[in-house]
Formats: structure tokens, sequence, C-alpha cells
């Protein structure tokens, strides 16, 4: 990726948040909306495909100079109803590609792999549907190889992948500054230092 400072070591994380902050930088200059989510593995019981769709919703919405009268009439029937329940997924589908296609939008998802398979399926489609009902709308994804085909079949071949993959002295130099950075540095000496430098590479998995 170019414009890396000198020094400088990228994450898989640290590569999805400048993408999208370049994203963002280009949509303030051309009337675009940008939503945006981070699966967290320790949450992804959670994070389900309607809360998920909620999340991006309220930052569509929030980009948009007047609420639809659409997704204003869905949220009153959905308090009208007995017990005020929530929108369902397809009512949270409905209303985002209601939004999405007020201005040209683009919704990114950070690390899909960690979304629990059960919900990715669902996931996806609600995506794909998007896709279809909003042709103005884009999507910036990232995830390990493993869900490529997947994400392929759900979206029905709408997309292009870009393999990254680190190189080992990008790992060391990773490692290196976490090292660098550690509070109690006297509790570590130069051999262990050594030994996770050389052992951590060796042994990573594709990320």
């Amino acid at each position: 990726m170019n414009g890396k400072k000198k020094g400088q070591v990228l994450t898989n994380s640290n590569v999805s948040s400048l993408v999208i902050d370049e994203l963002c930088d280009q949509a303030r200059g051309q009337n675009a909306t940008i939503a945006c989510f981070y699966f967290d593995f320790a949450a992804r019981k959670e994070q389900s495909p309607t809360s998920v769709l909620g999340a991006l919703l309220k930052q569509l919405v929030w980009g948009l100079e007047a609420i639809p009268k659409e997704i204003s009439l869905a949220y009153q029937d959905q308090k009208n109803a007995i017990g005020g329940r929530g929108p369902q997924l397809e009512d949270m589908v409905r209303m985002l590609y209601t939004a999405a296609s007020e201005k040209p939008t683009i919704i990114c998802i950070d690390a899909l792999d960690e979304c629990e398979a059960r919900y990715r399926a669902r996931l996806l489609g609600s995506l794909n549907e998007i896709l279809q009902r909003s042709p103005g709308t884009r999507m910036f994804v990232t995830g390990r190889p493993h869900i490529e085909a997947e994400v392929g079949k759900r979206l029905h071949g709408r997309g292009t992948s870009i393999h990254v993959t680190p190189r080992e002295d990008d790992i060391i130099r990773y490692i290196q500054s976490k090292l660098d950075e550690d509070a109690t540095p006297d509790a570590m000496d130069s051999s262990l230092k050594v030994d996770i430098l050389r052992k951590i590479p060796e042994d990573i998995s594709e990320m």
C-alpha cells in the first residue's frame, strides 16, 4: 500500500482503517456516505445480522439531510407493535437499501471471518439484496481466505478479491515494535526476545 511511513508496521486492521479513512476523505467531496462495521471475535455472539445492519443503518441515516419517510414510518410501526418489538432482519434490509438509495453509499465490513458461521450466510444474503436494490451502493469487505468462496457465492460473484499476505520481515518488525513498547522491559532478557523474534514468525498462521 502506498503512503506507508518509513518504519511503520501495518496489521490487517491497520490496513482496513487506512482504506476506510481514505474512502471517508473521498466521500466528503463527492456527496457520498459511508457506514462501517468491525467484527470482534469476543462479541461474536451478540453481533447478529440484525444488530450489524442496525449499526450500519444508524450511520447512513446520520449522513442524510433528512430521514426518508419510509424509514420513519417503519420505526413508527415498530413502536406501535405489541410490546414494542424491534425491527426484524427484513425490515432492516428494506430500510438500509432505502437509505443507501438517497446518495452514493459505501458499506465497509472488517474481519467478516469473525462473524459466526450461522450468522454469516444470512448477513451476506442481506447485503446481496441491498446491492441488488441499490445500484449506487459499493462494499469493502475484509476477511481471512477461508471465507472467500462463501462471499463470492452469497454475493453472486459481485466482487474482486485482493490477497494481502504478511511477509516474515513485516511480522518481525511488528513484534519488535511491540517489544519496544513493553512497559516492563527489565522483565524480559535478551535471550527470550531472540526466541520470540525467531519462533513466532515460524509458527504464525496465514492472516
